[in-house]
């Protein structure tokens, strides 16, 4: 089985293609350039796996939450590529495949919403569960930094852009629950495409119109009254 998975919802910009287990990555900080950089990055990781879009057996997006405008490129790419060949899709949480890229077992994920908020969630992997299994402890919300979820008893693994952006407040509300902080952490693609193959192999996958971005939050800038 050969999955294209891609994100693009934060700053950061990457492609990987899962051939059977084995992952070829491309990873970048992308800036404004996500649409151009997607594309160009998603031949390179075919090429280097030897595949062409035809031997594609799903494709995969960071579906969010994240930057609303990466959001709708890495969707978009994803359905443009899906469309003529009629590949199933798979969105896959941005939080969650940073949970599975840590490599903890209790991992609490913030990005920065910006506008004085959180992107939250929270998971845990159980006893016996794979390593890119983890339970869903707090679903994915926006929230003040200082309004966050209470964490289960037990240390936890903290990563995101939001421990960089507001890391006074998060540890303030969480104390010694914390045991590392790895705030340069970002959802990438490799992990969506590890996370996408269970999707795909139980055929669960769903078609390229029926994709969209998960957005938490509807709106993307504050009133004039509220700066």
């Amino acid at each position: 089985m050969n999955i294209l998975a891609l994100d693009a919802s934060t700053e950061h910009c990457s492609a990987a293609v899962w051939r059977d287990g084995a992952v070829f990555e491309r990873s970048a900080r992308a800036g404004q350039t996500h649409s151009e950089m997607l594309i160009a990055m998603a031949d390179a990781v075919m090429a280097e796996a030897g595949i062409t879009l035809s031997r594609v057996s799903g494709i995969a997006f960071g579906a969010g939450p994240g930057s609303f405008t990466g959001l709708r490129v890495a969707c978009a790419v994803a359905q443009g590529l899906a469309f003529p060949a009629e590949i199933p899709l798979a969105g896959i949480g941005t939080l969650q495949a940073m949970a599975a890229g840590c490599g903890a077992d209790a991992v609490v994920c913030c990005l920065d919403a910006r506008m004085g908020e959180v992107y939250h969630a929270a998971y845990r992997r159980g006893s016996g569960q794979d390593n890119d299994a983890h339970a869903e402890v707090s679903a994915p919300r926006v929230c003040a930094p200082a309004a966050v979820p209470e964490l289960p008893a037990g240390r936890w693994t903290a990563c995101g852009s939001g421990f960089a952006a507001y890391g006074d407040a998060l540890r303030q509300r969480y104390g010694d629950q914390l045991e590392t902080v790895l705030d340069g952490l970002v959802p990438q693609a490799r992990d969506i495409a590890r996370l996408a193959a269970p999707v795909f192999a139980a055929g669960r996958g769903i078609s390229a119109d029926a994709a969209a971005p998960l957005y938490i939050r509807d709106r993307v800038a504050l009133k004039t009254s509220e700066r």
